[in-house]
């Protein structure tokens, strides 16, 4: 008899065993090869993934357990600076630029180098436009447009090091966001939420705000910049809107009351575990979480936004007037977020594109930012939050040393710089050189995925764990390169 009359045999013979069972459990019941082939070709790719790694059901349940190392961080708070801020007129002093300007650039720094809109065109150095000044016990060189941030420099590390690889905006925050230009894969925070689980069941584990300068070129942010990806869809970032409410439809109807949106939801959640014992589809235990979470949220949602507990003395700290969708009011809402147990917040302020009129643009942009910045970290550090809170500031990229347009900077992917602060991170310092003209990062470079590593450490995880098989691979938020490493020269 041949091997697929023998298989065709064994299935026969099952099959008239197990007649009153689902497929799916007929399946999982013939020989462990056959039946594991056969689950596979019927489920879809997003069941691989949850059935393969072992999603737990409960949010503030995590996949790591117990965690790779003691944690020094339990959330994250992301700030970034959508369009890419100039880390020569930031936190990169470069006097050598400033000698150069008006010069024409060396052909030894860009021959042969990325540029995004500047090929063909004459390179001309553009000195640094502001200032630089020494802030804190530290001294941390730091430029006048950012006089808040000089005021907490001995709570920030500045990495002066940093390097990407995409150069235009949107593949360079796919990069940022997810360790990959690939689209579709898991956002940092969705891995964090992923790996260590909620800290609230009131409010989702990872949260977004987003602001705009009233600067040059917003550039647009996409929802799927804070997407899970191929992980199950309840540890995607929620969106929370900055003007209004901040989650529509929230309350309910008129005429409804709680009990009765209590048993409504009761119900909903019987008909899908229903269709899940049928389909033993892992999306549809995360419909039922967010149901549920949608409900809790009812309640938790209006108390974050009554800012009636604010003293006077924190909203003038911050430059908040609540509600407005500003920057600071959004940072005011992150430290509300983190205080209820929000493990991941991710804030994007947009308007840092300054290919020209940077002066004009830079002190826009600098008003609605430094000032709310500096605020988050001092309330975090009064509250005793900072030490367990690790703050992260930067854009996708920063700028070229050359000018466009005679008053601008280009886009720049070989050496910029960002910062962070609390969650475990060293005070006060620098990490990192870029050349004497802040073109090439030279001295302990830090790739993006580097980034990553380091995050996930100072939460207690290994990023070489963190992993989840997809397509054949092991994949995880670093990526597969060999290289990537924890900077643990800024970890305290």
């Amino acid at each position: 008899m041949s091997d697929q009359s023998k298989i065709a045999d064994l299935v026969h013979q099952e099959y008239e065993k197990l007649k009153r069972a689902s497929r799916r459990q007929f399946l999982g019941q013939v020989s462990m090869g056959l039946g594991a082939a056969a689950l596979g070709s019927l489920m879809s790719a997003e069941q691989a993934v949850a059935a393969a790694s072992k999603t737990p059901l409960s949010p503030l349940q995590g996949s790591i357990d117990p965690l790779h190392f003691a944690p020094k961080a339990k959330r994250v708070i992301f700030l970034c600076m959508a369009g890419g801020p100039s880390h020569l007129e930031t936190f990169d002093h470069k006097p050598q630029l400033a000698k150069m300007d008006g010069k024409a650039m060396p052909e030894s720094y860009t021959k042969g180098q990325p540029i995004a809109q500047l090929q063909g065109k004459e390179l001309k150095a553009m000195g640094p436009q502001k200032k630089f000044s020494r802030h804190g016990k530290s001294g941390l060189l730091i430029s006048d447009w950012l006089p808040h941030i000089g005021s907490v420099a001995d709570e920030i590390c500045v990495v002066k090091s940093m390097v990407t690889e995409q150069i235009n905006h949107d593949p360079a925050h796919t990069f940022m966001n997810t360790g990959t230009a690939i689209s579709g894969r898991p956002s940092m925070g969705s891995w964090v939420n992923y790996g260590l689980g909620s800290m609230t069941e009131e409010l989702p584990g990872f949260c977004v705000l987003v602001s705009e300068a009233k600067s040059r070129n917003p550039q647009p942010i996409a929802s799927r910049q804070w997407s899970s990806g191929f992980l199950p869809s309840k540890y995607s970032g929620v969106e929370l809107n900055s003007i209004g409410d901040p989650v529509h439809y929230v309350k309910n109807p008129p005429g409804i009351s709680r009990t009765q949106q209590e048993h409504l939801i009761s119900a909903v959640k019987d008909l899908n575990r229903l269709r899940d014992q049928e389909h033993h589809d892992p999306e549809i235990e995360s419909r039922i979480a967010q149901y549920e979470l949608a409900f809790k949220m009812q309640m938790a949602v209006p108390e974050l936004t009554d800012l009636a507990d604010e003293p006077k003395e924190v909203l003038e700290m911050y430059g908040a007037t609540p509600g407005d969708g500003t920057f600071a009011s959004n940072c005011l809402m992150a430290r509300r977020l983190a205080e209820r147990g929000v493990r991941f917040i991710h804030l994007y302020h947009r308007g840092w594109d300054h290919h020209d009129g940077l002066i004009k643009h830079m002190d826009a942009c600098c008003k609605t930012a430094d000032q709310a910045t500096a605020a988050l970290i001092k309330d975090l550090k009064q509250r005793g939050m900072l030490e367990d809170t690790l703050v992260v500031w930067g854009g996708e990229f920063g700028r070229t040393p050359m000018s466009q347009r005679g008053s601008g900077r280009d886009h720049h992917i070989k050496g910029f710089s960002m910062f962070m602060a609390g969650g475990g991170v060293k005070g006060g310092t620098t990490y990192g050189e870029t050349d004497e003209l802040g073109y090439h990062a030279v001295e302990d470079i830090v790739n993006v995925r580097d980034l990553h590593a380091t995050m996930l450490h100072l939460l207690g995880i290994d990023h070489q764990r963190l992993t989840v098989k997809y397509q054949g691979l092991d994949v995880k938020l670093t990526g597969v390169e060999h290289g990537t490493r924890v900077v643990k020269d800024i970890i305290a």
